[in-house]
């Protein structure tokens, strides 16, 4: 599967590791990635492909227009990883 704009990743390195985020664009071998809190749509996180594992969900376009949706839809994978 490729990243592309909407798809839910989960962290696999650095101090946010573990967290679920959503892919705001890809260049090269680097995505920029948000949470909707910490990391708003307008200020994502760019951090390598190689650090992040990809899920088979997609957000839609209408998610990844508004930082209090995308929040909820990320918050909703977070919960179920700590449920384990």
């Amino acid at each position: 599967m490729r990243f592309q704009r909407g798809t839910v990743v989960a962290s696999k390195a650095g101090h946010d590791k573990g967290s679920f985020f959503a892919v705001v664009c890809v260049e090269n071998d680097m995505a920029y990635i948000a949470d909707g809190k910490g990391r708003s749509l307008s200020e994502p996180k760019r951090k390598k492909l190689i650090h992040l594992a990809f899920t088979n969900t997609v957000l839609s376009e209408q998610i990844m227009n508004d930082d209090s949706k995308l929040s909820e839809a990320i918050d909703s994978f977070n919960k179920k990883s700590r449920a384990f």
